[in-house]
């Protein structure tokens, strides 16, 4: 398990709050979250409840400020740990909804899904092996979306709108 210190307070000050798993809403453990520390593994962190809203990828590390990092109105109200994982990484990506249109298989991170197959964008996908991160943009860029094991349908379902996601990288072992 990962584990992360919520603070009320920037740098570390106020009222703080551990977490060794996931959370759908902190809002019964603190009223408000503005830095944390995570101890161990890796978490996305969400401004809303219930995994939803702008997300972001943490590691390791400390972040007294996020909320000027990542430049966000909202402070955390949910997270969900990423379970390390071992082994080879698999996923095919779609560029229509319920796994529609052309198909493409990944064992590796891509930066820009335009430039390595001519595709405007990934609309579904199935996870079979490995967490994964996906981008709005190429290169990384714009908001991102972590994928666990699994069938993702069609996302603009799961509340992203017309989302399409243009790049992907693994969330490596290294990463913890």
């Amino acid at each position: 398990m990962g584990r992360v210190t919520f603070y009320e307070d920037r740098n570390f000050m106020g009222r703080s709050w551990d977490c060794m798993g996931d959370c759908s809403d902190m809002h019964s453990y603190m009223s408000r979250c503005h830095s944390c520390r995570v101890h161990s593994g890796c978490f996305m962190v969400y401004d809303q409840a219930n995994y939803m809203g702008n997300s972001y990828f943490m590691r390791r590390g400390e972040y007294g400020d996020y909320m000027n990092m990542f430049g966000w109105n909202n402070c955390i109200r949910s997270c969900r740990w990423i379970p390390m994982y071992r082994g080879n990484y698999r996923m095919r990506i779609y560029d229509r909804n319920n796994f529609g249109g052309q198909m493409y298989e990944f064992m590796d991170d891509c930066d820009n899904c335009m430039d390595r197959y001519r595709m405007n964008g990934c609309m579904s996908c199935q996870v079979m092996d490995g967490h994964w991160l996906m981008y709005e943009q190429p290169h990384y860029r714009g908001r991102m979306w972590y994928f666990g094991p699994g069938e993702y349908r069609n996302f603009m379902n799961m509340g992203w709108g017309n989302m399409r996601f243009m790049s992907m990288r693994r969330v490596m072992d290294s990463w913890y």
